[in-house]
């Protein structure tokens, strides 16, 4: 196992030369698309991203078009990957660049840590694919490679395990290819060493391999449990008005900050009654009422739980919102949880 380090990077990287996947990241050193591609992959897995990736580099190709693109407009390519304040956090620090930088990206991993939303992983991946410079990048996968070859135990959760991981990943970094390394560490993670049945019969490491030896490949890494998610029920009213609908931007801090959707009751449970939607609304005069199925709608921390209230009404004038049509709906930034409504019952 001493000896482990001295061949570590010379075999992963060969394999990784073998069996890498052709993404359009890697095809360049624009510190731009790494970075954007790297945001958006904090989100989902790569076939999910690769169309949100390419929708953003042909909706603005350079930084600088990035950096003067209103607000709604990015949440609205980014709708339906989550996590929104990174979208928002991308363009101010996309103005920043332009606007206190000149334009020029950091240049190293320490600068690129004073960017908005930009912490230690997506630094040392930026620095590391644009730069070459010699920093480890560890993600889930490097982190479920190491612990399993090495029989870690440490929660990867806690700071001792990130520190001690980072200690690890930096120590086994090779003086040349390290950018090389860092791929192949990620991507045999997302397609060998897999969270569920691993390929370890044709592993690389296999000779080496404390989890393999040991039988421990379904406890390794140790992360521990989750918090209960928090469970929420929504209640929306879509109000028709002239063959327009009520609309409002989310704000505060909340879910979906800067997202467009019905004017909304949050509640212990959904409502099933036409009586619950009438005593939330008193001051309309609500007809064709009635109600969608049930919507339920994942997230990191929460589930929501959704029904919509179809109504028409003359006025709308004590409700908060604006009147817009179908088309101008389509372009407003929204929850994908409206999104699905929309596409199912307009």
């Amino acid at each position: 196992m001493n000896k482990l380090p001295s061949f570590f990077a010379t075999r992963l990287i060969s394999w990784y030369k073998s069996h890498q996947r052709s993404l359009p990241w890697r095809d360049t050193n624009d510190p731009y698309k790494i970075w954007l591609s790297e945001i958006i992959l904090q989100q989902t897995r790569v076939n999910q991203g690769l169309p949100y990736y390419y929708r953003f580099v042909e909706a603005y190709p350079s930084l600088d078009k990035l950096a003067a693109a209103p607000e709604q407009e990015v949440l609205r390519h980014w709708q339906g990957l989550g996590y929104y304040s990174r979208a928002r956090n991308m363009l101010k620090s996309a103005q920043y660049i332009q606007q206190e930088l000149n334009g020029k990206f950091p240049p190293d991993f320490k600068s690129l840590k004073t960017l908005k939303g930009v912490g230690n992983y997506t630094a040392a991946a930026i620095a590391s694919f644009a730069y070459h410079e010699k920093v480890a990048v560890v993600d889930g996968n490097v982190y479920r490679v190491l612990a399993r070859i090495f029989g870690i135990y440490t929660d990867i959760t806690s700071p001792a395990g990130q520190k001690e991981f980072a200690a690890l990943a930096n120590n086994l970094l090779p003086d040349t290819d390290s950018h090389l390394f860092n791929q192949g560490i990620m991507e045999f993670g997302a397609l060998h060493c897999v969270p569920i049945n691993p390929s370890c019969q044709d592993c690389i490491f296999q000779d080496v391999c404390v989890a393999k030896a040991k039988d421990l490949q379904s406890l390794l890494p140790v992360k521990k449990k989750s918090l209960k998610k928090r469970e929420r029920y929504f209640n929306y009213l879509v109000l028709e008005v002239r063959k327009r609908l009520v609309l409002s931007e989310r704000k505060g801090k909340d879910i979906w900050t800067g997202l467009y959707e019905f004017p909304l009751q949050e509640s212990r449970s959904l409502w099933n009654s036409k009586k619950q939607v009438q005593k939330a609304w008193p001051e309309l005069q609500l007809s064709n009422l009635s109600i969608s199925k049930e919507y339920k709608h994942v997230l990191s921390h929460q589930n929501i739980h959704a029904v919509f209230w179809m109504a028409k009404a003359e006025s709308c004038e004590n409700v908060p919102g604006k009147l817009f049509t179908i088309k101008e709906i389509q372009d407003l930034p929204k929850p994908v949880l409206i999104s699905r409504f929309l596409e199912e019952y307009t």
